[in-house]
């Protein structure tokens, strides 16, 4: 077996073949997200032809979505058992496959195993993969390198949609899943270009990585000017996240106030922008949380959370569409369910400042045996000397001859 060419590196080079990277995941997001996105538009193909409602035919994007998200573990173990070129490449051909095979559908059930489930495995096996590859390559310009990469679900959505529309016109829905079956390979190419690195900190033990990171932690501490600005951007970060999220809900819920084109396209401007904002700052705050060492499995583990909300939302959007005759319902829930994860993600930040900054003699008081009294600004503890205590307490009824009084 050839063996495969591994760049080595004691941290992120921050540039060099590291935009090479950023040209494969922006094209990654384009064949897997935007093409999955795009799939909405052949709803109505699908409905006409199989004569469907809206709950039956919606389950094609809510497999694929659901797929993608519950198999991204796999693409993670893939990438780290035998490399991330592989699982990209084998993604690709599984995807392109499942489109190809779509084409031939002649039933909805057909369309589920093709459409659903053999093209979402394969996006599964290229997505987590290629978003990590970029937070192996980048330290000080991840954000920089996830906002160019992960754009390229946007971008790729605003080409492809009129594209795809036209090319329904001309071949039919046949012949436009054909075409993308074919564009979808392309995946092959992203894969190639997908050169694996060895950073310092995947060839050194947990214990190592622990003694580098307090290391990091006192250079920091050296350099407050630059640990007020790696602390300020966390911080602004997680908040932009939190905020993307909610106003995200906050569009949602003004959509059925929406009647006219002048008013949707600032809409369609306005949302398009917050939700590649919440899309983008995912890994990078996943990245910031687990190291680039364990940021595929965790990113892995972030998509399959996905799965569910994927596969149940469209048949539950399908179902009110169908019941109450209108989307208002749907775009009612939508907001408001993710209003209210803004708001939770923002509550449990707040508890987790609350019990950090919490006085450590309220931490500690359950424990009968430690005693903490202060004498102005010195806090002393008596857990010690009672253990000591106790020790030579039965140190001496350990010794011969000793009687209790």
């Amino acid at each position: 077996m050839a063996k495969i060419n591994r760049a080595r590196s004691t941290s992120p080079p921050d540039g060099g073949w590291g935009w090479m990277i950023v040209a494969g995941c922006f094209l990654v997001t384009i064949c897997t997200r935007a093409v999955t996105r795009c799939i909405s538009i052949f709803f109505v193909e699908f409905q006409t032809y199989f004569t469907q409602d809206y709950a039956q035919t919606a389950w094609i994007h809510s497999i694929v979505d659901c797929v993608t998200m519950l198999c991204a573990p796999l693409g993670s173990v893939v990438s780290n058992h035998l490399s991330c070129q592989v699982g990209i490449m084998l993604g690709g051909l599984l995807a392109s496959t499942g489109l190809i095979l779509g084409s031939f559908a002649t039933s909805l059930k057909h369309l589920y195993l093709t459409l659903g489930v053999l093209t979402g495995l394969g996006f599964a096996l290229c997505y987590s993969p290629a978003i990590a590859m970029v937070g192996k390559y980048f330290s000080r310009r991840k954000a920089l390198a996830y906002g160019i990469a992960m754009s390229g679900s946007g971008i790729g959505t605003f080409i492809l949609a009129p594209v795809v529309q036209l090319l329904i016109e001309q071949f039919s829905w046949r012949g436009a899943l054909l075409i993308l079956g074919g564009f979808v390979l392309n995946l092959c190419v992203c894969g190639a270009l997908m050169r694996p690195i060895t950073l310092e900190e995947d060839r050194t033990t947990p214990e190592q990585n622990h003694v580098c990171r307090i290391q990091k932690q006192d250079f920091k501490q050296a350099s407050p000017c630059s640990t007020l600005t790696k602390e300020c951007l966390k911080n602004y970060q997680y908040v932009c996240y939190l905020f993307a999220v909610g106003l995200d809900g906050l569009c949602y819920l003004c959509l059925p106030m929406l009647q006219s084109l002048s008013l949707l396209v600032p809409f369609s401007c306005t949302f398009g922008y917050f939700d590649g904002a919440y899309v983008t700052l995912m890994p990078v705050v996943t990245a910031e949380i687990v190291g680039t060492t364990s940021l595929s499995s965790a990113l892995g583990v972030v998509c399959f959370l996905h799965a569910v909300p994927y596969l149940v939302s469209p048949p539950i959007a399908g179902w009110l569409v169908d019941t109450t005759g209108s989307y208002t319902a749907a775009f009612l829930l939508c907001g408001l369910s993710m209003i209210f994860s803004s708001l939770l993600l923002g509550f449990a930040r707040l508890v987790k400042k609350m019990k950090k900054t919490r006085p450590r003699f309220l931490a500690k008081e359950s424990d009968p045996k430690l005693q903490l009294w202060a004498n102005g600004s010195v806090a002393y503890s008596v857990a010690s000397e009672l253990d000591q205590k106790d020790g030579e307490s039965a140190a001496i009824i350990a010794e011969p001859g000793y009687t209790s009084t």
